[in-house]
């Protein structure tokens, strides 16, 4: 065997597990530090704060007593208050029979219900601030595109030199007025793809119509994850010029031809940098999410299309980030709900549902493509957990909620026999999901 062929897969390996760790590393400690503060605040003594699982690498003990860790298994982490168990808030009967009645209410089990509820929420809800403090940044940082349509950076095409300029407004679409995207947008949908495009824009304070080419070539804006573009090895910035030798103008050509293959192979011509390169890819078969809510499969390569230009930007507000900020939180919450009702009811693909091998190529894919799909993907991730620890399974934090709610109802928290059961089937719950998220990791196409 020849072992300097293993040290690109080996590098590629040790670089998705670095991603992996990072992304898990930022979102449990914000989930855990959650769970910790708050319960600070309402009275709660944490004893342990831990990042990572198993022997403790480094700790060091902070004046208020709480021990704060890195273990050795950074696949979790957790906050062991004053009375627990264990990490899962298990409770220890018999420290809390020990303790005087002041003593007992720093514990969890002993806290005030309203405490104990607040102190679990805050895991998942500090989760959801950190997608939208992500999503919101992002949004500053990449600003909102100026309306009417106004021109940035050209993108680079194989084509002669477009007479549109950076700067310029434009105004109309072989005719058609383009006052805002959304205009701008129908206006490209009624467009032919043949022939040159006529612009009406305005220039230095003058409108005049210049020819330009199709709104939306055939460029690659982002590839995704774990996609037929990006085992090939395509790339931002690529243009494709031609399909199976068929030249191509614009990007939904080529989605008609993808669309259409049923899964067959397709061959891509590609200008890249002024060279010409060949690509053979075959289309991978997707739930994907649509308006009204529910799911169609469709055959996908995973690339975004993008435009002839980069439109030119302002700084988005405060309000205005964080809008979007929640707008994104939201969407992938409903589509995640969307997407497990529609597995459950056998209506799409369990595949669907990655475990933590599909996590961490997905994190590695996204740390591959830049700072920005990085951060975006630790969003993303973010929302999924909290999400995910809402869930109304014992050992998570929603299972905690639904107790503490039978409490508010009943007037007591359930026995300490049922507790201990219903938390053992909550981890052999959770244990069976994870096995079978594994699994499709493995055998799953």
């Amino acid at each position: 065997m020849d072992i300097a062929s293993l040290i690109p897969s080996f590098g590629n390996a040790a670089f998705t597990v670095v991603a992996f760790v990072v992304a898990l590393s930022v979102i449990v400690t914000v989930h855990e530090y959650g769970h910790y503060i708050v319960g600070r605040w309402t009275g709660i003594r944490a004893e342990v704060f831990s990042l990572g699982f198993g022997p403790v690498l480094v700790s060091r003990v902070d004046r208020r007593g709480t021990r704060w860790q890195i273990a050795a298994l950074p696949l979790g982490g957790y906050v062991r208050f004053l009375g627990d168990s264990d990490g899962a808030s298990g409770k220890d009967a018999a420290a809390i029979a020990g303790m005087e009645a002041d003593e007992r209410r720093h514990t969890m089990h002993g806290a005030p219900l309203w405490a104990r509820v607040l102190t679990v929420a805050a895991g998942p809800v500090f989760n959801f601030v950190l997608s939208i403090a992500v999503f919101a940044m992002l949004a500053v940082v990449s600003g909102v595109a100026i309306e009417p349509p106004t021109v940035g950076k050209l993108q680079p095409l194989p084509a002669a030199q477009s007479a549109l300029r950076e700067g310029d407004t434009i105004l109309a679409i072989d005719g058609r007025a383009t006052p805002d995207y959304t205009a701008f947008y129908d206006a490209v949908a009624a467009l032919p793809v043949d022939g040159e495009t006529a612009y009406l824009v305005r220039r230095d304070g003058v409108e005049q119509e210049v020819a330009g080419p199709y709104p939306f070539p055939p460029v690659v804006s982002a590839i995704q994850p774990k996609s037929a573009a990006m085992e090939v090895g395509l790339k931002e910035g690529d243009v494709i010029t031609a399909i199976d030798g068929q030249p191509i103008r614009a990007f939904r050509q080529l989605q008609d031809v993808v669309t259409a293959s049923e899964g067959a192979p397709i061959a891509l011509t590609v200008w890249r940098d002024g060279e010409t390169l060949s690509f053979s890819l075959t289309p991978k078969r997707m739930d994907m999410p649509d308006p009204e809510g529910g799911f169609e499969t469709r055959w996908l390569i995973g690339m975004t299309g993008g435009l002839a230009f980069e439109p030119a930007t302002r700084m988005a507000g405060p309000l205005e980030a964080v809008s979007y900020g929640a707008d994104q939180l939201g969407f992938i919450v409903t589509s995640s709900l969307s997407g497990l009702y529609h597995m459950i009811a056998g209506k799409i693909s369990s595949c669907n549902l990655s475990g933590p091998l599909g996590i961490a190529e997905s994190s590695g894919a996204a740390a591959s493509q830049g700072l920005e799909s990085f951060v975006w993907f630790i969003a993303m991730l973010s929302t999924a957990v909290g999400l995910l620890n809402l869930f109304p399974i014992p050992v998570l934090d929603g299972g905690h909620l639904v107790f503490y709610a039978y409490e508010a109802v009943v007037g007591r928290p359930p026995s300490d026999k049922a507790l201990r059961l219903l938390m053992a089937a909550g981890f052999a719950l959770l244990i069976g999901l994870m096995v079978f998220a594994l699994t499709n990791d493995i055998f799953c196409p």
